[in-house]
């Protein structure tokens, strides 16, 4: 997968997941380091790096952002013990990424 897929797809899984899940952590975090709450609004200025990337803007060196967990998909190819066929199988799993706020990044070549 290219990066530009792999940002892409980081990008609409940020927009368009469901779960509120790590609202708390979030805010908790971006507040911690100084950025008032009404300027945090996770889907709209906090996403991961890929998504900024997806996004046309770049995380500054030396951001640090917030920890937060989700769940991924998985693929594995398995040899079915029926058939000895090779099979590929799906499952999801936990996974920590970081999340930076609009005010962590710049413009990808001075695009505004």
């Amino acid at each position: 997968m290219s990066s530009q897929a792999i940002q892409q797809e980081a990008l609409s899984h940020a927009v368009n997941g469901r779960s509120v899940g790590n609202y708390p952590a979030i805010f908790t975090g971006f507040i911690a380091k100084g950025i008032p709450e009404a300027e945090i609004n996770p889907r709209v200025n906090v996403f991961t790096y890929d998504a900024w990337r997806a996004l046309g803007r770049q995380v500054r060196k030396g951001e640090h952002g917030v920890k937060v967990a989700t769940i991924i998909k998985t693929t594995r190819k398995e040899r079915d013990e029926a058939t000895g066929q090779e099979v590929e199988r799906t499952a999801s799993r936990p996974w920590t990424t970081t999340v930076f706020h609009l005010s962590q990044t710049d413009p990808i070549g001075g695009a505004a």
